[in-house]
C-alpha cells in the first residue's frame, strides 16, 4: 500500500507542476497576444507623443516599431512557441487526471484546451489591450526588447519566407483596368460627382491627348505679322491668358503669347515688337497619354501645348486646365461662357452636343462602352465625323440618324459643317 501511495502521490506532484507551468504558459500566451494588440493598435498621434518623451520605455517603443516587420515575426515566433508547449503540457496534464477511450480522448482535449487557449490567451488580453495600447506597449517594451535577439533566427525565416510569399501573392493579384473600373461601377459611393471622379481616376491613364484636346478649328491664334492693336483686341474679346501666335497658317505656330508677360507693355504705341515677348511652343503627338502630358507640363512648368500629327501639321490645343478636367469634371470661372460648353443634359436620356466634341468624350458621357462605335465611326474623331460616317454623305439640317440604340438630330449647322447635335438615348 506505502509504494501505491507514493506512486499516487509523484503522479499529483507531477501533475501539480505540469499545471502550474501551464499557467505560466497561459499569461506568457496571454502577455504575447496582448503586446501584438498593444503595438500594432498604435496611431500616427500616439507615435508622435512617443518620439516627443526622453523615457527609456517611450525610447524602446519608438525603436521597435522602426522595423514592424521585425517586431511582428518576434511576437508570433514568441507566442506559437508558447502555444505549442502549452499544448503538449495540457495533454500531460489530462492523460494523468482523465481515462478515456477513442474519440472522446480526442474531442475533450481539442475542446477544452483551445477554448482555454482562445479565452484567456488570445480573446481577453487583446481586448484589454486595445483599450490600453499606449500604456500596454511601454509594459510590454523591455521584454520584447530581449525577445527580438533571442529569436532573431527564426523570426529572420519567417520575415524572408514572407516576404516572398507576399511577392508571388501581388503578382498573382493583379487586376485589369477593365475590371477596377467595373468595381468602381459597382460601388455606390452616394455621389454622382464622387463616382465621376473615380472612374475619371481609373481611365486617366488609357486617355489620349486627341480625345481631349480642343481641335483646330476652335483654336484662337494671333497671327505672327499684326499690329498691337490687334493683339490687344484679340486679347479683351477672348479672355485667354496664353495665345498661340503663328505665321502663315496654323501649321507654322512660331510661339505662345503669355497675357501677363504683356502687362507691362500694354501702354505702347502700335508698332511696339509684341514678338519679342514669345515663348517656344511646346508640341506634342495626338496619340500622347494626357498622363505622360501631365507629368511633361510639371517637369516643363507649361501649361499649354500644341497638338500635331504625324505629318507635323497642328491638329489642335490641350493645356492644363483639360488635362485635370478629366478627373475632377468641367472646372469654369468667371470668364467662361455657358455656349463654349460642349454638351448639355436636357432631358432624363436627352442631350444638346457641340459637334466639335472628340467621340471618346461623347462615348462617356452617355455612359456608353467606349468601343461602342467601333464598327462605325470609321476613322471619324468628332461627333461631326460619326454624322458624315453614319450618313455616308454630307449632313443637313434636320436629318435624323440611329445608331446602337442612340436617335441624332442634327439641330444646327455652320456652314457646311455640323454645330450642335441634339441626342437622345435609347439603349442598346
Amino acid at each position: 500500500m506505502s509504494v501505491i501511495a507514493l506512486q499516487e502521490s509523484i503522479e499529483l506532484s507531477t501533475v501539480l507542476v505540469l499545471s502550474l507551468i501551464s499557467i505560466i504558459l497561459l499569461m506568457l500566451s496571454a502577455t504575447a497576444s496582448g503586446s501584438e494588440v498593444a503595438f500594432f493598435s498604435l496611431t500616427q498621434r500616439d507615435m508622435e507623443e512617443l518620439e516627443s518623451r526622453s523615457d527609456s520605455a517611450a525610447r524602446r517603443v519608438v525603436d521597435l516599431m522602426s522595423n514592424p516587420d521585425r517586431l511582428l515575426a518576434t511576437i508570433l515566433v514568441t507566442n506559437n512557441m508558447i502555444n505549442i508547449c502549452l499544448v503538449i503540457i495540457s495533454t500531460q496534464i489530462v492523460d494523468n487526471i482523465f481515462m478515456f477511450t477513442g474519440i472522446g480522448d480526442f474531442l475533450f482535449k481539442t475542446i477544452v484546451i483551445t477554448f482555454i487557449l482562445l479565452l484567456f490567451g488570445e480573446i481577453m488580453p487583446k481586448v484589454f489591450t486595445q483599450a490600453n495600447a499606449v500604456r500596454m506597449s511601454l509594459f510590454f517594451s523591455a521584454p520584447l526588447k530581449v525577445l527580438r535577439w533571442l529569436v532573431y533566427p527564426l523570426a529572420f525565416i519567417l520575415m524572408r519566407t514572407s516576404s516572398r510569399v507576399s511577392r508571388i501573392a501581388s503578382k498573382s493579384a493583379e487586376i485589369s483596368i477593365e475590371e477596377l473600373a467595373d468595381a468602381v461601377d459597382l460601388t455606390d459611393t452616394g455621389s454622382e460627382e464622387e463616382q465621376k471622379m473615380l472612374s475619371g481616376i481609373i481611365t486617366f491613364g488609357q486617355t489620349e491627348v486627341v480625345e481631349i484636346m480642343h481641335s483646330r478649328v476652335d483654336i484662337t491664334g494671333i497671327e505672327y505679322d499684326a499690329k498691337f492693336d490687334e493683339v490687344r483686341r484679340t486679347i479683351v474679346n477672348t479672355g485667354y491668358s496664353r495665345i498661340p501666335v503663328y505665321g502663315e497658317d496654323l501649321d507654322d505656330v512660331r510661339g505662345v503669347l503669355y497675357v501677363k508677360d504683356l502687362l507691362p507693355h500694354i501702354a505702347e504705341d502700335n508698332d511696339f515688337e509684341w514678338q519679342t515677348l514669345l515663348r517656344k511652343p511646346y508640341f506634342v503627338p495626338e496619340h500622347m497619354m494626357i498622363d505622360d502630358l501631365l507629368k511633361k507640363f510639371q517637369k516643363k512648368k507649361i501649361h499649354i501645348a500644341i497638338v500635331v500629327d504625324e505629318y507635323g501639321a497642328t491638329q489642335g490645343l490641350i493645356s492644363l486646365e483639360d488635362i485635370l478636367e478629366e478627373v475632377v469634371g468641367e472646372i469654369t470661372d468667371e470668364s467662361d461662357d455657358d455656349e463654349d460648353r460642349l454638351w448639355e443634359k436636357i432631358g432624363e436620356n436627352t442631350y444638346i452636343f457641340d459637334a466639335k466634341i472628340h467621340i471618346g468624350e461623347f462615348i462617356r458621357v452617355i455612359g456608353y462602352d467606349e468601343d461602342a462605335f467601333a464598327d462605325v465611326e470609321g476613322h471619324a474623331e468628332t461627333l461631326a465625323g460619326l454624322m458624315m460616317e453614319l450618313k455616308r454623305d454630307l449632313p443637313r439640317r434636320g436629318d435624323e440618324l440611329q445608331s446602337h440604340g442612340v436617335k441624332f438630330f442634327i439641330a444646327t449647322m455652320d456652314g457646311r459643317r455640323v454645330d450642335k447635335v441634339k441626342v437622345e438615348v435609347k439603349g442598346e
